[in-house]
């Protein structure tokens, strides 16, 4: 009986053009009308309603940018650059104080592009400081080695939740008197340093998977620690673990909701508010299946993706 409820309440029922919250639920189904009402809200947070083409804007730089990153003929040193820009454009867009645009603090921003950013900048360097630590832990440098394996294990065993509550509490506390950071800086410091930990297990994983005789081979060939990692084993050994890399950054995106314990008004928070209103009370269902479209949408494609890369990886390699 579950089943053919939920179908006649979500496909056959559905209201799309009520303008009132009573004429909504008067129809008896899926109350479509509020995501019309209020998806404003639920995707740009507390931003000025005048000013919510920035956020979009910076939403579809971030996916045109990440897009240009997942096809490899664009896999070019310049790319390193495009991000740098990428992330110049995010700042001046959404904060705004110069070029004619109002200033907005970041106690405003909220929504789909702050998950966004949240998930691709904390992926975007995680990555190579997880690399970093791999190469570490493998190191014949003691102290290298002890400080890697105790930073990965240490972050390992903390859930990030943890690390966002002492990023937001606890820190603030050990700061010289008159220095402050920013509270969603530090929120996004602690999602890479909490990504970089996995990430660098996973890459560790993968280059032990590379049969002995590749390093000897590029040691013999006389290159040197950073060529034979460069242009030998790191490539051999990422090839490995592109689907536990993938699982890892589809974690991160979805772990992203967690910051709304910190106070930051990311999706899921949005969603909450769009939810409390006066004007529109008690649609959360309806809330909660609209945002979690979004984050099927975007960790399919990261699937998806990861399943496709590792084809042309396979093919090269045949």
């Amino acid at each position: 009986m579950l089943v053919p409820a939920a179908v006649d309440w979500l496909l056959l029922r559905p209201d799309f053009g009520a303008t009132t919250p009573q004429a909504c639920q008067a129809s008896g189904g899926a109350c479509w009308a509020f995501i019309a009402a209020r998806h404003r809200l639920i995707l740009f947070g507390l931003y000025p309603y005048e000013e919510q083409w920035r956020p979009l804007a910076v939403t579809a730089i971030l996916i045109a940018v990440i897009a240009c990153s997942g096809m490899r003929r664009f896999w070019r040193p310049w790319l390193a650059w495009l991000w740098v820009g990428c992330l110049a454009c995010v700042a001046l867009l959404m904060w705004g104080g110069v070029l004619g645009l109002s200033y907005v603090e970041d106690s405003r921003w909220g929504g789909l592009p702050l998950t966004l950013m949240l998930a691709t900048f904390g992926i975007a360097f995680a990555f190579p400081l997880g690399v970093l630590l791999a190469l570490g832990r493998r190191s014949d440098m003691p102290v290298i080695k002890a400080f890697s394996v105790i930073y990965i294990e240490l972050i390992r065993g903390v859930p990030l939740i943890s690390l966002l509550f002492m990023s937001s509490v606890m820190l603030p506390l050990f700061l010289p008197e008159g220095l402050s950071i920013d509270k969603l800086l530090r929120a996004q410091i602690a999602i890479i340093l909490f990504a970089a930990a996995y990430v660098a297990e996973t890459v560790r994983g993968g280059m032990q998977a590379i049969p002995r005789g590749q390093y000897e081979g590029a040691m013999s060939l006389g290159l040197s620690y950073w060529q034979r990692m460069r242009k030998v084993i790191l490539p051999q050994a990422l090839k490995v673990v592109v689907a536990p890399l993938a699982s890892i950054f589809i974690s991160l995106f979805k772990d992203t909701s967690l910051v709304v314990v910190i106070g930051i008004f990311d999706l899921t928070q949005a969603a909450k508010a769009a939810v409390a209103g006066a004007d529109w009370h008690g649609f959360s269902i309806e809330a909660y299946l609209f945002i979690a479209c979004i984050y099927f949408v975007f960790c399919y494609a990261i699937s998806r993706y990861s399943q496709r890369l590792e084809k042309q990886l396979e093919h090269d390699a045949s």
